[in-house]
């Protein structure tokens, strides 16, 4: 049975799906509350509302590129279980810290000197829990689930994440936040309990010395990893595929704000389409290949993910309101006659980024021995972390050079089309390897 509905019903794979769904909720949760408060509440300029959103991912995402290569030794070196409960334990401390700046800035308190250095610090040390967490909750995957529910238990993972921070920025977007402040403590104590029982994990290799020099760990584990050719094709796609992501994520609360003149319910529904539609293809692609790791509709899945994009692009550029018009709530913008086309703009980018992408982590768990699969998966974070930053760094460059927010989207586009050319050079790899077998 290749349909992952039974999986959920078993102990090696239901912690450890509810431990990492309720990590991704509260990074979510944290993150765009803290996002659409200052943009909504202390900032009224499009480019210093880029810039901290800009700021906001980059802090998130500079964590990836430092510790991956260490996360992934460790990760491969160490019991996966007993990892994630300890990274589960310092998440509760984070939303302490997280929760204090929420707080501070919705009492008016040393807002700039006070509170938005603790949600910067707490956002950081989000992306540090996260870069721990993250190669385990794939690598521990071929470890706990038969060969042919690999991509089955991959699917879901990436479906629930996409659920998680669907249900996260929900409440981020519509929860007061000072509720928010409490919600992300609650949730980690949660995170906490159901971490304690994912089944042991232990090495499945020979346990070798930690390199902590992370330059140098980074650049062995890439070129490490990078020897099988599919691997390294899939690494680059996903590194394109999410420098797209984030460059679309920057842009959505001012884009919502600025643009469309719309309240931070409608940049939270933004976000929630996005997060929906990935969810649902990364399902679908399940579906299609019914079971089978490959690359065959990446090319394809991109290309139309490109021109959703740039479909997304036509309508923003066409939308108008009246002069004067105060931000409209959802219900309002619902009923503008542009609405519905510029969500299922972006309900096709979504649903086709998720068809693209799922496979390609499969490629990750699939191709390379047990006893490295954390760290091919670490490797994968740093590279596309630095991608992501790069398009954050890019974003950011645009707004402060005085591109608007509209024509960066077809920067998204362009670098949809490079994804696509990747997947297509993964596929005619995954082809001839076939063919030598």
């Amino acid at each position: 049975m290749t349909t992952s509905t039974h999986l959920l019903r078993r102990r090696r794979f239901l912690p450890l799906f509810v431990t990492q769904l309720l990590g991704a909720f509260n990074d979510n949760l944290f993150k765009n509350a803290m996002v659409l408060y200052v943009v909504y509440s202390l900032y009224n300029s499009e480019s210093a509302e880029a810039a901290f959103s800009g700021v906001a991912s980059a802090l998130f995402i500079i964590p990836f590129v430092v510790f991956s290569a260490l996360s992934g030794q460790l990760a491969d070196m160490r019991d996966k279980a007993r990892i994630i409960r300890l990274v589960k334990l310092v998440e509760i401390a984070i939303m302490l810290v997280g929760a204090a700046g929420l707080l501070l800035a919705w009492k008016g308190v040393a807002v700039n000197l006070v509170a938005i250095p603790l949600m910067l610090a707490a956002l950081f040390a989000m992306g540090v829990h996260s870069t721990f967490f993250g190669p385990i909750k794939y690598a521990i995957l071929p470890q706990h689930l038969h060969a042919d529910e690999v991509l089955a238990g991959t699917g879901l993972v990436e479906a629930g994440t996409y659920v998680a921070i669907l249900a996260g920025t929900i409440l981020a977007g519509w929860i007061p936040v000072e509720w928010a402040a409490a919600g992300v403590i609650v949730t980690a104590l949660l995170g906490w309990v159901t971490a304690r029982y994912v089944p042991p994990a232990p090495p499945q290799g020979a346990v070798v010395p930690l390199d902590y020099h992370f330059i140098r760990a980074s650049i062995r584990l890439v070129r490490q990893t990078s020897h099988d050719r599919r691997v390294f094709l899939a690494i680059a796609a996903i590194s394109f595929f999410w420098a797209v992501g984030t460059i679309l994520f920057i842009q959505f609360p001012p884009l919502a704000k600025n643009v469309l003149m719309a309240s931070k319910e409608v940049a939270s529904l933004f976000l929630v389409v996005f997060s929906v539609g990935v969810a649902l293809g990364s399902v679908s692609i399940n579906a299609l290949l019914k079971g089978t790791v490959s690359a065959r509709y990446a090319p394809p899945a991109v290309l139309a993910m490109s021109l959703c994009v740039v479909a997304f692009w036509a309508i923003c550029a066409e939308w108008s309101v009246p002069d004067g018009q105060q931000l409209m709530n959802a219900a309002q913008f619902l009923h503008h006659p542009l609405a519905v086309a510029l969500l299922l703009a972006l309900l096709g980018i979504s649903v086709t980024g998720g068809m693209f992408v799922v496979p390609l982590y499969a490629f990750l768990t699939t191709f390379v021995d047990k006893a490295q699969t954390a760290r091919t998966i670490a490797a994968n974070n740093i590279v596309n972390s630095g991608a992501m930053v790069f398009g954050a760094m890019l974003a950011m460059g645009l707004s402060a050079a005085g591109v608007g927010i509209v024509r960066q989207l077809l920067l998204s586009a362009v670098l949809c089309l490079v994804s696509a050319w990747l997947g297509w050079r993964l596929y005619r790899a995954e082809c001839r390897h076939c063919a030598a077998e």
